[in-house]
């Protein structure tokens, strides 16, 4: 522990204390003092920095780190407050090293905590007599979340990008799903940092990398996967071919389409694909587990007038499937689409008798009834049950 200073002028001790706060932890006047410190001490004792360095000296603390460029001639504390370093390692590293050249790091993070600009951070740094440790125009607008387009890893962990890294385009959907924007946004932003994009933006880049718009946009992330639909209803409205949207996904750091793409969609291949029948998102996700719902299928023949079967074969193609349980029926039937919209088992599960109840009182058949059509369309009854014909009385209106 660092011995106390036997002087008590109360400025004096302001000078010699760690904290710049006149109480222990002390400075070791055996050891550096921070070319920092002098400037954060400058600015609140309101002395130029020649002057604390000088009586820094008087009081034996005659080491004094030093930029190689002449001191300015005074300090302000908006300024000195750039020099002193805040989140949760300010008690292990107190100042930015100005025997280091400046991280771009360290400017979005100080500027963060200023809430002033990069550009402003690292040209009044500059003036300070810190050295950067790159080149280039940084933006002049603030932004809280630089810090984190930098990181490596989300959640505070990983390393830092610096000036002239190459982002992988993984990285730019990573940031953009953690900050909840758009990836375009995080690359424009990635660029104006001095950072180097692996592709160049493109006009219908923001079209293409919107999966879904409700009460805002939705993006893919860094494992996402693009459903088919959206692959078709994007090369419509952009008149480029369903192959070229493809490429670009990948080009975007997108991964496979959940299904096939077909070079040449067929009239219907986009109603069929739209979770509402309407060819318009939310686009049907391809299920690996249970495969599509026989629900699903039905309503689809309904609306486009084609067979079931017709309809199982066009969506496996586009490669969904249907798990070899479900049994299809020759034509669709409303009774059947309301049946399913009252089963929450999939063809994994067992229908037992308090699901064939529930059904029974949701859709006002009897038990019976429901338990033979579930097994008519694929559906496991384990149990041995006699099912009553009596018809439920708590039927949905």
């Amino acid at each position: 522990m660092t011995r106390a200073p036997e002087f008590q002028d109360l400025d004096d001790l302001l000078l010699v204390s760690r904290y710049l706060n006149g109480r222990h932890p002390w400075l070791d006047p055996a050891g550096q003092v921070p070319y920092a410190h002098v400037l954060y001490a400058a600015a609140v004792s309101g002395r130029p920095p020649v002057a604390v360095v000088s009586r820094l000296a008087t009081l034996g603390y005659a080491d004094v780190q030093h930029s190689g460029s002449p001191w300015p001639g005074s300090v302000g504390i908006e300024d000195a407050a750039l020099v002193k370093r805040e989140g949760p390692d300010k008690y292990r590293r107190q100042w930015i090293d100005v025997g280091e050249p400046v991280s771009l790091h360290e400017i979005v993070e100080t500027a963060g905590h200023a809430k002033r600009s990069p550009a402003d951070v690292a040209a009044r740094l500059t003036a300070l007599g810190y050295r950067l440790g790159g080149s280039g125009p940084l933006p002049g607008t603030p932004n809280p979340r630089d810090v984190m387009l930098l990181r490596t890893a989300r959640g505070g962990q990983g390393g830092w990008l610096g000036w002239g890294d190459e982002v992988s385009a993984a990285h730019v959907l990573e940031v953009a799903a953690y900050l909840d924007c758009s990836p375009l946004t995080a690359a424009a932003r990635l660029a104006a940092l001095g950072l180097r994009l692996p592709y160049t933006p493109q006009r219908d880049d923001e079209r293409i990398l919107t999966f879904a718009t409700t009460y805002r946009a939705h993006y893919p992330g860094r494992y996402s996967s693009a459903p088919v639909g959206h692959v078709l209803a994007v090369a419509r409205e952009t008149g480029r071919s369903p192959a070229d949207i493809v490429a670009r996904l990948k080009v975007l750091g997108v991964g496979r389409p959940d299904g096939s793409v077909p070079d040449a969609p067929e009239d219907g291949d986009l109603v069929i694909l739209s979770e509402e029948l309407d060819g318009c998102q939310p686009w049907l996700v391809k299920n690996t587990v249970v495969g599509l719902q026989l629900r699903h299928i039905l309503r689809a023949a309904l609306a486009t007038g084609r067979s079931p079967a017709g309809i199982t074969a066009r969506l496996t193609e586009l490669g969904h499937w249907l798990h070899e349980n479900a049994k299809l029926p020759e034509a669709a039937d409303e009774a059947d689409i309301r049946l399913l919209e009252t089963v929450d088992r999939s063809y994994l599960d067992g229908v037992h008798l308090e699901h064939v109840l529930r059904s029974a009182g949701l859709t006002g058949r009897s038990p019976a009834d429901v338990a033979a059509r579930l097994t008519a369309l694929g559906y496991t009854l384990p149990d041995e049950v006699e099912y009553p014909e009596t018809r439920g009385v708590l039927a949905a209106s």
